[in-house]
């Protein structure tokens, strides 16, 4: 292999890396792992709904998923779902920071910036003319000619997709500050939230001079840009609604008891602290630290001092169950679901129980369960995944394929998917709502299939 060759090679190293990166933030959700829980959702919703309202979006459209990264981060990846890494929430110190970053995720979604890539197509544009220009340079046997051109092509490419970043993120704060105002919501949170930022970049020694080479505005940038704003709206000193507040940080110590280390939880929560949050995230730390009965013991304190709350009812009906006491956990799921109007990922924990009774009584009781929370919920893999397990318990094999197509449908596992959506279409009866379904992920698995083999 000739110089020029080599040159031209090491050349196009820092275009590829930039197109791949480019690719790979189309769809970051993919490769990380989501987290639902129907406390945390609820709350998301309640938190969320005044503000998407204010963004002029539909609330049965828009989405808030939270995805498990120690990172702090937010994103929008297309359509109208926020994603919102577990990492933000455990930095955030109240609820209105992380309203303040919801609105700004809004503003990225009112204004098509996923799907408006105009700075992107542009900037791709560049590197690939510079591409032609280099290689064809290379080619007349100029090399380091044609490297210097692919080198300052692939220089003005970043410029332009960086300076696009940078003004769809100004965008997102200034569409963010009008939706606090309009929903009545304090921006006290969001400037709170970029002080964070402003105090973390300083720690890493990020320079605060210039944010040319950097995708985002420098957070000194940014509160200076929003500070008056919020000041002079009517809502600055309008304080997060005290319940809200407290489910806010429920949630924060739940979530902190599920993801963290059981040591680190500990350490964050002593046997010292018996507040409700306290309790809540110990009783997951011991949970999953195998000392079932120290959890039970925090569930029940939290049953005490919230009687007939449904999500400790959840909670000891979940410790109950995985730690092998199925029966003695349907009472309380049983209350859970009633309590929650059937929330579907409740109802599907507690259809769980009825099959892990093993009892066959059980079973027609969580077939209508769990078909009632995938009715009201599709896209969850577990509850597909225990419906298919009670079809066939109940001996009906062609919607237990059905189901476990819809499963692995969900979970992109295409070669799976399509080979039970096949059985479903050979022995379901034609025509009928389940039969069209699977001719539906049949279609849509065999693409998905075929486009596996192309990768290859």
């Amino acid at each position: 292999m000739n110089a020029a060759v080599n040159s031209m090679r090491n050349a196009l190293k820092p275009i590829f890396v930039a197109l791949v990166a480019l690719v790979f933030t189309a769809q970051p959700a993919m490769a990380q792992s989501i987290l639902r829980d129907a406390e945390t959702e609820s709350l998301f919703d309640e938190m969320s709904g005044p503000l998407i309202a204010a963004a002029g979006l539909d609330p049965k459209n828009v989405k808030i998923v939270l995805i498990n990264d120690q990172s702090i981060n937010a994103f929008v990846a297309g359509g109208q779902v926020v994603y919102l890494h577990s990492g933000l929430i455990s930095t955030a110190k109240n609820a209105n920071e992380v309203q303040g970053v919801i609105a700004h995720e809004l503003g990225h979604v009112a204004g098509g910036h996923v799907i408006n890539t105009g700075g992107i197509k542009a900037a791709t544009g560049i590197s690939i003319l510079s591409l032609v220009l280099g290689v064809a340079a290379i080619a007349a046997g100029a090399g380091d000619v044609g490297a210097g051109i692919l080198a300052a092509g692939q220089q003005a490419a970043l410029g332009k997709y960086l300076a696009f970043s940078r003004t769809q993120e100004s965008s997102a704060d200034l569409a963010g500050q009008r939706f606090l105002a309009a929903a009545g919501v304090s921006g006290r949170g969001s400037l709170g939230f970029f002080k964070q930022l402003l105090g973390l970049e300083y720690r890493l020694a990020i320079p605060q001079e210039d944010s040319y080479a950097r995708t985002h505005p420098l957070s000194g940038e940014r509160i200076a840009i929003l500070q008056a704003g919020y000041e002079a709206d009517s809502a600055w000193d309008k304080p997060t609604p005290p319940a809200l507040e407290a489910r806010f940080q429920r949630v924060k110590a739940k979530l902190k008891g599920f993801v963290a280390q059981p040591t680190v939880t500990l350490r964050d929560y002593p046997l010292s602290d018996n507040s409700v949050p306290a309790r809540y995230a110990r009783a997951y730390a011991w949970h999953r630290s195998a000392y079932p009965e120290k959890a039970l013991e925090e569930a029940d304190a939290l049953l005490k001092a919230v009687p007939g709350d449904p999500y400790f009812y959840e909670l000891k009906g979940q410790i109950l169950l995985e730690s092998g006491r199925a029966t003695e956990a349907l009472p309380l799921l049983r209350e859970a679901v009633a309590k929650t109007n059937s929330q579907p990922l409740i109802a599907s924990l507690f259809g769980h129980a009825l099959i892990a009774t093993e009892d066959e009584r059980n079973f027609k009781e969580a077939e209508r369960v769990l078909k009632s929370s995938v009715a009201k919920d599709n896209d969850n893999p577990f509850a597909w995944y225990q419906l298919g397990v009670v079809f066939d318990r109940n001996g009906d094999a062609p919607r237990a394929a059905m189901a476990s197509a819809e499963r692995y449908h969900l979970e992109g596992r295409a070669k799976l998917a399509l080979a039970n959506a096949e059985l479903a279409v050979r022995t379901l009866p034609t025509g009928t709502p389940d039969w069209i379904r699977a001719q539906d992920i049949v279609l849509v698995s065999k693409t998905a299939v075929g486009e596996e083999k192309r990768r290859r």
